[in-house]
């Protein structure tokens, strides 16, 4: 009884063993399939749009977009993850999924493919090469078989492909006077085969390209997870020690304060223009500078330059150009004074946020300027981000100690007009002016690994030279087997095949069969 109790055990944990086994293999065939993959990766795509399209809150001007939105729209993508879709579970758990098909798909083709580059065919029979796509039978006489395969040796090497000559023993009834198979005899051969080959790594051009991929998805993986990336806005004057970042649940959003290993001071911005007389729109912008300084307690003052083609990096933070508050501005300022008791007019340059001297001691301060000024409920103002009417204001110290205020019109004012009135002694006048937004935005990635870097340096470039390598280079074979047709007479039977550009390889193989013709009536015959 006992016996038989476990027998039957056994039978039942094979049948479920059984049972189990295709579902498992079902589900790996899937994950290894290429259609899984190409569905995986347009997914993935789309998912990048919808970030695109999407403002993401940690970018610059996501609190206006947040705002335009309505109710429903800010339920619906938020509880789904549309405002931080590269941070979310799903983009992530896509991307391992992904990563997995690939490695999957890799090791069940790459034996196969490997087979081309370890053991290729260098032998064909007579009835495979005729099968081929190109193929062609020339009739040779008057030389060896050795000096036939040489001579195709050699077109072939002329021609771009490696060649290899190889000779292969064969056996074969002897056949009697009547042409029936003699099986008391059997006759050894030796065959000439000639094996030509281009661009064989190319069969292993998918697997570089899986590479490329995994290393941009793992250093894109990396750098979400152990970094982040801000846009913010720089002015002048301004400085910070810390970045303001946005984390978004369903209908709030919750900024938090990170918090920089060194203090940024910005310096200056500059903005170079492609018609100096134009508006400061992104249209009309050839490239954007800004100036920082780092004071870092470990290592010093640190004075960059950032501009459009050119990021910053310090410490793993790496600083971009994104966009301008493109609200008129000015860098420098040339005024034009007149003094109050007459006299000739004379220039001063003043720099924003900067202060100069003149000769009788009165000090110019740089207070503010505005593109369109006007006065509202008293304070001054700007009507608009165009400069329809520039104002500098400017703060002024006489040599006495007394202030008083200014205002810089690019017009001229009359002497009655109450706000042109002469001050300190001297009448203002905004003579020229360099212009300048208000504010430059940069963009401050944080990778202490330098995973973005690997990632679109090492990976996107990567994968796009393993990309031109797999759709232009291809794999080109050509056989010539070289067969005695009786007396001193030969027969060579030539075929070949390519992996891709069928037609540049036809041509090809019309050459080389062209050019053993010529040879064959003229020099083998």
């Amino acid at each position: 009884m006992f016996v038989a109790e476990e027998t039957i055990k056994k039978q039942a944990a094979v049948a479920a063993k059984t049972q189990t086994t295709p579902i498992l293999k079902r589900a790996l065939d899937v994950l290894s399939s290429v259609r899984f993959g190409v569905v995986l990766l347009c997914v993935l795509v789309l998912l990048s749009v919808i970030g695109m399209l999407i403002v993401q809150q940690n970018v610059n001007g996501f609190d206006a977009y947040f705002a335009s939105l309505t109710p429903a729209e800010k339920l619906v993508y938020g509880s789904i993850g549309f405002f931080d879709v590269y941070h979310s579970w799903y983009f992530n758990f896509l991307l391992l999924v992904l990563s997995l098909n690939i490695i999957l798909a890799s090791i069940d083709h790459f034996p196969p493919s490997w087979s081309y580059i370890s053991t290729p065919k260098v032998t064909a029979t007579r009835g495979w090469l005729l099968k081929q796509k190109q193929n062609a039978v020339l009739k040779v006489q008057g030389k060896s078989e050795q000096e036939i395969a040489e001579e195709i040796s050699r077109t072939f090497k002329t021609n771009g492909f490696t060649p290899r000559i190889v000779q292969s023993k064969n056996s074969s009834y002897a056949l009697d006077a009547n042409g029936n198979k003699n099986y008391s005899e059997i006759v050894s051969k030796t065959s000439f085969y000639v094996f030509g080959e281009s661009g064989r790594w190319n069969r292993l051009g998918a697997y570089i390209v899986h590479v490329f991929l995994l290393t941009l998805f793992l250093g894109h993986f990396t750098a979400l997870q152990t970094g982040f990336d801000a846009d913010v806005r720089m002015m002048p004057g301004q400085t910070m020690n810390e970045i303001q970042l946005i984390e978004f649940n369903l209908d709030k959003q919750e900024r938090f304060a990170v918090g920089l290993p060194f203090t940024i001071d910005c310096t200056d911005i500059q903005q170079s223009l492609i018609d100096p007389k134009g508006s400061i729109e992104i249209a009309n912008t050839m490239d954007w500078r800004t100036q920082i300084k780092i004071t870092d307690p470990n290592y010093g003052e640190t004075v960059a330059d950032v501009s459009l083609n050119k990021p910053f990096e310090y410490r793993g933070y790496r600083f971009f150009q994104a966009s301008a508050i493109t609200v008129g501005s000015a860098r420098t300022m040339t005024l034009e004074l007149t003094p109050q008791n007459g006299g000739a007019p004379f220039s001063v340059n003043l720099m924003r946020n900067g202060s100069t001297s003149l000769p009788d001691g009165t000090k110019i301060d740089y207070e503010a300027f505005f593109p369109d000024f006007v006065l509202n409920q008293g304070k001054p103002d700007t009507r608009s981000a165009d400069y329809n009417n520039p104002v500098a204001i400017l703060n002024i110290t006489k040599s006495d100690g007394a202030k008083e205020r200014a205002y810089a019109f690019g017009a001229k004012l009359s002497d009655s007009a109450p706000i042109g009135a002469p001050v300190a002694g001297y009448k203002w006048r905004l003579k020229e002016f360099e212009k300048s937004p208000l504010a430059h935005v940069l963009s401050i990635k944080y990778d202490p690994f330098n995973a973005a870097f690997v990632a679109w340096y090492i990976g996107g470039f990567g994968l796009i030279g393993a990309l031109c390598f797999v759709f232009f280079v291809s794999h080109r074979r050509v056989w010539a087997m070289i067969d005695e047709s009786g007396g001193n007479n030969f027969e060579v039977v030539l075929g070949g095949n390519t992996n891709r550009s069928e037609q540049g390889f036809e041509d090809k193989f019309k050459k080389i069969v062209g050019q053993l013709g010529e040879k064959s009536d003229a020099d083998l015959s």
